[in-house]
């Protein structure tokens, strides 16, 4: 969950300045981006809904949202050099629908727990990862933004790196990085979660997320 968390909130304070400031767009375009994602994230939950209801494991429908947002951060980076808005946007709503999968999935596959008595801290738990994980991205997130725009700055990059869009993707690119590393993290999961007992239908929804 942290590794996960970690990852896709780093974007959190940099994809509205890497579009005005790469890509060229509007402030109204750039603040229309939480929409997107927003969108994204509601379109993961109507999913993750139907098939947690089937009877599907939540570890691999976590799993899912780190592969779209694996591809999401992909179509984030490329659309810089091919200066396509319409891929950053793309890209953003992948992000929403990866990260909307993978939060419903995990907190699923806690509130799973044979002993209901430890759903309570299961879910205290996942609120403080959640939060925890959150706050180290969007620090880390700006630092390393600033220690690349930095080393830019005074030319220890070289020309070749000399690039307005290469702060935002050396970020992108450690998203990345850390999702790889999440499905990895994920693999010995799978197999406890096909022994979980499932959740009868209607005991968890959206009421159940953490704000």
């Amino acid at each position: 969950m942290g590794l996960g968390f970690f990852a896709f909130n780093l974007q959190d304070v940099l994809l509205e300045p890497y579009g005005g400031e790469i890509l060229g767009l509007s402030v109204g375009q750039t603040t229309a981006l939480t929409g997107i994602m927003a969108l994204g994230a509601i379109v993961a939950f109507v999913l993750a809904a139907r098939m947690l209801e089937r009877g599907g494991d939540p570890i691999r429908l976590a799993a899912l949202g780190i592969g779209a947002g694996i591809a999401a951060f992909a179509v984030v980076i490329f659309a810089s050099p091919l200066g396509s808005g319409a891929m950053f946007r793309l890209g953003a709503a992948g992000i929403g629908f990866g990260e909307g999968l993978f939060a419903v999935a995990t907190l699923a596959a806690a509130m799973g727990l044979r002993d209901q008595a430890q759903h309570g801290i299961a879910l205290g738990a996942w609120g403080a990862v959640y939060a925890t994980a959150e706050g180290l991205a969007l620090a880390v997130s700006g630092m390393m933004k600033d220690g690349v725009q930095y080393l830019i700055t005074t030319g220890r990059l070289g020309e070749a790196l000399a690039l307005p869009s290469v702060p935002y993707s050396v970020v992108y690119h450690l998203e990345i990085l850390v999702l790889f590393a999440t499905l990895i993290a994920l693999g010995p999961l799978v197999a406890r979660g096909r022994r979980a007992v499932r959740q009868e239908p209607g005991a968890f929804g959206l009421a159940d997320l953490p704000a």
